[in-house]
């Protein structure tokens, strides 16, 4: 789904100028979490219930931007899903940046995994029901599903005008990593793959699971060590690529000075 007024990405690229690369020569594409909800801070499963940022999570989106601005950072293109804690913090990068021109595009894939009936309750709560281990097991592993939302649930997506678009049959009552990974794959080779190869400079902000899916793609992260990968909020994750949109390197942009990834 894209913003009211914006053309899709591939009528976009057709008026962009010679591709872009970075100062090693590189195409590029930047990943940020979104700043920190309102569930964030109270521990709770936020799944795709449309919660806001905390005034910490303004904070970390501004510094977000300013992290880019200070490196000088241009950008022809930037998506985010369809909630608001990611669109808002795109919103407040792009100011940082003075870039708030810039075409914005909202797509469902890069929605946060969806945790099914634990949706709204804190983590202490879903522990002390099912056990510590079972909710490792839920939060980290690859394929295990949340039970799903009960039929006529007021937390199904359905219902919601946004996803009006999208089919019933693909909006989901919960989600493992791995069905997560489906939908930001299928983005990846449709919307970011294309765009990137055509030269634009990309910036995407998402969720810790779309990203972590999206991360899993591009470094080709076995399914048994997913878990051990996280990703912060707020901190600018930039990927290279080659001709083919192959990943060179990647770091974190965290002033004054960018370094390797530590979350793989």
């Amino acid at each position: 789904m894209n913003m009211p007024g914006n053309s899709a990405p591939g009528d976009v690229s057709s008026g962009i100028r010679s591709p872009h690369t970075d100062r090693r020569g590189a195409l590029s594409l930047v990943l940020v979490r979104h700043g920190e909800s309102l569930w964030n801070r109270e521990h709770r499963f936020t799944g795709w219930t449309d919660v806001d940022l905390t005034t910490r999570g303004e904070q970390q989106a501004r510094r977000a931007g300013e992290a880019l601005a200070q490196e000088k950072w241009t950008f022809d293109l930037a998506f985010t899903s369809l909630l608001k804690r990611s669109i808002r913090s795109q919103w407040l990068m792009l100011e940082a940046l003075d870039q708030a021109w810039l075409p914005v595009f909202t797509d469902w894939r890069l929605n946060e995994r969806h945790y099914g009936d634990l949706t709204a309750h804190t983590h202490d709560e879903v522990i002390a029901l099912h056990g510590s281990q079972r909710v490792l097991e839920w939060r980290r592993s690859f394929r295990a599903r949340p039970h799903p939302l009960p039929e006529n649930d007021p937390r199904d997506p359905t219902g919601d005008r946004r996803y009006e678009r999208v089919g019933r049959a693909r909006l989901p009552r919960t989600e493992s990593l791995a069905d997560t990974t489906v939908r930001v794959c299928e983005f990846w080779e449709e919307m970011l793959k294309p765009s990137i190869r055509s030269g634009m400079r990309i910036l995407v902000c998402g969720h810790g699971n779309s990203l972590r899916a999206l991360v899993k793609v591009l470094d080709d992260i076995p399914d048994a060590e997913i878990a051990h990968l996280d990703i912060p909020n707020g901190i600018p994750l930039v990927y290279w690529f080659d001709a083919d949109v192959r990943p060179l390197g990647r770091c974190f942009l965290d002033l004054p000075h960018p370094a390797e990834s530590s979350i793989l």
